[in-house]
């Protein structure tokens, strides 16, 4: 679909760099010099780049979101464990399941970057990850007197207020097969 920007986490950034390395070989073999453009010109089509080639996007803040059930390992959708992440296209009610059920730790108070509580810390990366607007210091003074009983639903709730826009999206390009396939045309040429 001759992406130009790729979002990727920072431990796919090497997948991509090969992808880069291929397509910059490619277009050194076979699109430079005045053979291929007399080949194109002589089949009445343009002598542009057969790829594009993709730069990553690397979020900063909440780039590495980890596992629900532990807090020290990577979310990831091969996990065999479904409640270990949460899926783009969890209902609100599955949601609210995996993270009431999420490991926590026994702390009193909710803090970031405590390296002996991973699970607090990852938490609170993606309560800031899906509420872009707000500062980690607003989030620290919001949940700082908080129990885990009390963080978990707001957690929740802003999961899937972020998720819903999405959601929606999807189902209504989803359902309407000729706008899918226009979509899919588009992306194509």
């Amino acid at each position: 679909y001759q992406a130009t920007k790729v979002p990727v986490g920072e431990d796919q950034r090497q997948h991509l760099e090969l992808t880069r390395d291929i397509v910059r070989r490619f277009h050194d073999i076979f699109c430079k010099g005045n053979q291929f453009k007399k080949r194109c010109k002589k089949a009445g089509i343009p002598s542009r780049p057969t790829f594009t080639d993709p730069d990553p996007i690397i979020m900063k803040d909440g780039a590495r979101v980890m596992s629900l059930t532990d807090g020290t390992n990577k979310m990831s959708k091969s996990d065999s464990n479904d409640n270990s992440r949460i899926n783009v296209l969890d209902p609100p009610d599955v949601i609210r399941n995996k993270v009431k059920r999420c490991k926590t730790d026994a702390f009193e108070g909710i803090e970031w970057d405590n390296p002996e509580r991973p699970e607090a810390t990852n938490l609170l990366t993606i309560y800031a990850a899906v509420q872009p607007d707000r500062t980690k210091e607003d989030i620290i003074e919001e949940v700082k007197d908080m129990n885990w009983g009390q963080f978990k639903p707001l957690l929740a709730d802003a999961i899937i207020n972020h998720l819903e826009p999405i959601q929606k999206r999807y189902y209504e390009v989803r359902n309407d097969e000729e706008e899918l396939n226009r979509i899919l045309k588009e992306g194509a040429d």
